[in-house]
């Protein structure tokens, strides 16, 4: 209601990851060049971390609408899965089977060998197209250590000369930790860029409310006050999803006020609201939940002397949950890839060593699919 009473086209503090609405704050900005620049330069590994609701999954969906119709895409956004129903992901996002075939038993009884081939093929077939493909799962630090090894396995799909498929792992801050882990140490080697988002600062976070309300439609029609904007920053310490939650309830204390400006006492009475007005989070206060985060995995540095410890501990940004949406696919007009044996045997025979991908041992007959 108080959306039509200001003007607003849609709702200017939606919840959900619009990527139109993307502010690219400092952070923001150099982790959305960092990506677009691994992504085409096929560096290979990507993992992008941060606290619960600093726009991971946002960027995620701003990437994807910036790739051209040569990178296919699959975007995962149910960590809770096995190795067989991601690649079963995989195949249908990239267009090699579809849903319904899925849904019909098509890849019923087809073994995980069997799948990771028919991948592999059909990621060879892109290279004489120049095309790419690019996997992004979201919410990876509940990824179970078996998908993460599958993960690592995926990475190793790859020509003499470069990474057919790029992988990106968005999480939370300790995801970090759990890519550490002696376990997956083999994986955590491959990673060949990191990057964690960061909140907003102050001014940041004002420029922030005032984008999403021009982007919404409605910028001119309604204000929050300068004092109002402090306050905003103070109770959400620069968390894009809390400064949402704050400003959208601000915006119904202001439609109830019949006002179309925003003081500190609307912000206020919204906190409450919100139980924002007992914790009000700050600057020091995101950084103390940081260190915690780091606080099991920070190592102990004896010194010399009177044997004083010193603690080592990065203070950096914290992440985003996403709300679920439906998997991105970015479709591209080329040849049906699965079965691919006659036309693998052509290309393989032009350029052995180029496009001769690693496969694991034990490799079956990739062209499984026929159709």
């Amino acid at each position: 209601m108080h959306e039509e009473y200001y003007g607003f086209v849609e709702k200017p503090f939606s919840l959900t990851p619009d990527p139109k609405y993307l502010y690219k704050s400092e952070s923001h900005a150099n982790a959305f060049d960092l990506l677009q620049y691994a992504i085409r330069r096929r560096e290979g590994f990507v993992v992008v971390t941060g606290d619960i609701g600093t726009g991971k999954t946002t960027l995620c969906r701003a990437i994807l609408e910036q790739l051209d119709r040569k990178t296919f895409t699959a975007l995962v956004l149910n960590p809770f899965i096995s190795e067989d129903d991601l690649l079963r992901l995989i195949l249908q996002d990239f267009g090699v089977v579809s849903r319904d075939e899925i849904k019909r038993g098509r890849l019923a009884g087809v073994s995980k060998q069997e799948l990771i081939d028919t991948l592999n093929e059909f990621l060879l077939s892109l290279l004489p197209l120049r095309a790419g493909a690019l996997l992004i799962i979201d919410e990876a630090q509940n990824l179970p250590r078996q998908v993460l090894e599958q993960i690592r396995i995926l990475s190793n799909l790859e020509t003499n000369k470069e990474k057919l498929l790029q992988i990106v792992l968005v999480g939370q801050l300790n995801l970090q930790d759990i890519l550490r882990s002696p376990e997956l140490r083999q994986l955590d080697q491959r990673i060949s860029i990191r990057y964690e988002l960061k909140p907003l600062n102050h001014e940041e976070s004002a420029a922030y409310v005032a984008h999403r309300l021009t982007i919404a439609g409605g910028g001119a029609s309604v204000s929050f006050t300068a004092k109002a904007l402090d306050l905003v920053y103070r109770y959400t310490g620069g968390i894009p999803r809390l400064i949402n939650l704050l400003c959208d309830r601000a915006l119904l204390g202001g439609f109830s006020a019949r006002t179309n400006r925003i003081t500190p006492e609307i912000v206020a009475v919204a906190a409450a609201g919100l139980d924002m007005a007992k914790r009000r989070p700050t600057l020091f206060g995101w950084m103390r939940r940081r260190a915690a985060a780091f606080a099991a995995g920070a190592a102990a540095m004896a010194t010399i002397g009177a044997g004083l410890m010193y603690g080592v501990v990065a203070l950096q940004a914290r992440g985003t949950v996403s709300e679920p949406a439906p998997p991105a696919v970015i479709q591209v007009a080329v040849p049906r890839p699965v079965p691919l044996q006659p036309a693998l045997a052509d290309s393989t025979a032009a350029d052995p060593a180029g496009q001769q991908a690693m496969q694991a041992p034990g490799s079956a007959d990739p062209g499984i699919i026929q159709r």
